[in-house]
This record gives C-alpha cells, sequence and structure tokens, in this order.
C-alpha cells in the first residue's frame, strides 16, 4: 500500500512539473530571433523542436525549404552586385549587367524571405498555443477517499 501511494505521488509531480518550454519570438532587423530557455535557435533547431505537433512541423519545414532558396538567391544575388563594385573600385572596367542581374535575384529573394519569416512565426506561435493546451495548469485533479465494506481508498480523477 505505501509503495502504490509513493508511485502515484511521483507520477503526479512528474506530470505537474514536467512540461515543454515555450519558444520566445522577438522582433530584430529582417525578421525574428528565436529563443527557448535562453538559448538561440536556429532554423534546424526549430524544426527538430518541433516534430511532436504536426501542423507545426510542417509549417516550419515549409520555412525551412524556402529559407535554403532564399539563401541561395540572395547570396547569387549579391555576388552579382558585389564583383562588378569590387572590380570598379580595383580600377577595373565594371560589368554593370552582372550587378543589374544581381539586383534582381535580390529583389527575388526578399519576398520569399519575407514569406518563411511569417511560415516560422506562424509555427512557433502554433506550437506555443499546443503546449498552452496541455500545459501542467489545466491539470487539475479530483481526490476522493472512499470508504467500502472491505477497506478504504484513495481515489485519483482527472
Amino acid at each position: 500500500m505505501k509503495n502504490t501511494i509513493l508511485t502515484l505521488t511521483f507520477a503526479l509531480a512528474t506530470l505537474t512539473f514536467c512540461n515543454a518550454q515555450q519558444i520566445e519570438i522577438e522582433k530584430v532587423f529582417g525578421g525574428y530571433k528565436y529563443t527557448q530557455n535562453g538559448k538561440l535557435m536556429k532554423m534546424k533547431d526549430l524544426v527538430k523542436t518541433m516534430e511532436s505537433n504536426q501542423k507545426a512541423f510542417d509549417l516550419i519545414k515549409k520555412a525551412q525549404s524556402n529559407n535554403t532558396i532564399a539563401s541561395i538567391i540572395g547570396g547569387a544575388g549579391g555576388f552579382l552586385v558585389g564583383w562588378p563594385i569590387g572590380t570598379a573600385i580595383g580600377g577595373g572596367d565594371a560589368n554593370w549587367t552582372l550587378a543589374g542581374i544581381g539586383a534582381g535575384l535580390i529583389a527575388i529573394g526578399i519576398p520569399i524571405s519575407s514569406g518563411v519569416n511569417k511560415n516560422a512565426k506562424k509555427a512557433v506561435e502554433l506550437y506555443n498555443s499546443s503546449l498552452n493546451s496541455t500545459s501542467y495548469y489545466e491539470f487539475k485533479p479530483e481526490f476522493k477517499i472512499i470508504a467500502k465494506g472491505n477497506g478504504i481508498g484513495l481515489s485519483m480523477n482527472f
């Protein structure tokens, strides 16, 4: 009997105090910064954390793939803009057509990056809302002492 009560008490304490931590969102220049327990989270950390919530996971995976595309397009555009500028600074004959193509690539990458930020923010908000609905604040067990003909018992309903 003592072992049963001890086991029940330990299980209740574990369920009450073990809850997942929310991901905090902070607006920064060009997007958002995500932290959990004071630790900065990268996109791969967000993906790994959200595996337990399918809707949030789908959104963050979409954001991750679009982030890769935006990074490639933006990096190529930055290179194509930077090369003629570097050539001009160095005294050479710059090919400004490359700079124009690079500016176009950067212009294409900006809306993709904006979509990444929107999807990642939605995913984090969805993930955090699912934590709130299942956190220990909602766990309210009801205890009753039951006396039967052959003994006394403790009942826990939740």
